[in-house]
């Protein structure tokens, strides 16, 4: 395999590793790899010294201008400042979940509507149990062993 087919790959690499990390920093190295590889690929830039020098200055570049429209349109729906609309993460409030996995030191695995999410918990979950969202911070629950005083909101 050559040098500019490895640049493409850890490029693609690393913008897949994006959907798993969440961060929007990942897919612009990924992006900076893949035209590394093009610009070796169709002899724009041969020395390995020309390589990591347009690799950085493609991901930075990338980076600092454009990560900030790129996390706002990932970042989904925010309240605004005076709470008058909430978030759409608070419709999980009061919500069952089934415990996929043991919770390890306060962390484990559950099930809300069909889909796996990371948790916190300061009770004693284990696979197989009923637990209920007490709080959905985007990509991770808190739950609790207790049904909360939430009642669930069918929006």
């Amino acid at each position: 395999m050559t040098t500019a087919m490895w640049w493409i790959l850890i490029g693609v690499v690393l913008i897949i590793s994006e959907l798993l990390a969440t961060s929007i920093i990942a897919v612009f190295l990924g992006l900076g790899a893949i035209i590394t590889g093009l610009a070796l690929h169709f002899g724009l830039i041969e020395s390995t010294t020309a390589q990591y020098t347009l690799f950085g200055l493609v991901s930075i570049t990338l980076l600092l201008t454009a990560r900030g429209k790129f996390k706002r349109w990932f970042s989904g729906f925010t309240a605004d400042k005076d709470g008058e609309h909430g978030t759409v993460f608070q419709k999980d409030l009061g919500e069952r979940v089934t415990v996929q996995t043991d919770f390890n030191q306060g962390a484990g695995r559950v099930v809300l509507n069909g889909v796996a999410w990371d948790a916190l918990s300061d009770d004693p979950l284990k696979k197989g149990d009923i637990a209920w969202v007490v709080k959905n911070e985007g990509i991770r629950l808190t739950v609790s062993a207790n049904r909360p005083q939430i009642a669930p909101k069918n929006s």
